[in-house]
């Protein structure tokens, strides 16, 4: 009995705390990009601005990822790209559509700069000398 009575606090005590975090998500995440974040629990570990278990999102788009990468990482991830925090468990379970979505949100966090996934070239001008 005491064990069971243990199970239904415990319980009680998990869906008030979901229930608060959902009622608490930050006012920066769009409302299209919470609901993809907390129907795939991004949001646990992910804030656009805050460190949790896992990097900001800001921090993020700062590496300069394309897109595509974003959602390789989501299914893919490379520890080594984060040191400092726990390994990201492969979220394959995300359809690529929605993973899309919110790669490219999350690149719109480092301040509006296009990322693509082309490599830039460089030009070398050349020079007259004039006689």
């Amino acid at each position: 009995m005491k064990k069971l009575f243990g199970i239904l606090i415990a319980s009680a005590a998990l869906a008030v705390a979901s229930i608060d975090a959902n009622a608490q998500a930050p006012a920066d995440i769009p409302a299209d990009m919470n609901a993809l974040m907390s129907k795939y629990t991004c949001i646990a570990c992910h804030r656009p601005n805050q460190r949790l278990v896992g990097p900001a999102y800001a921090d993020v788009a700062k590496k300069n990822y394309s897109d595509e990468e974003i959602v390789n990482l989501i299914y893919n991830p490379i520890p080594t790209h984060w040191p400092g925090y726990p390994p990201m468990a492969p979220m394959k379970q995300v359809p690529k559509e929605d993973a899309m979505k919110l790669a490219t949100w999350i690149n719109s966090l480092d301040g509006g700069a296009k990322k693509s996934s082309t490599k830039k070239t460089t030009t070398k001008k050349s020079t007259k000398k004039s006689a």
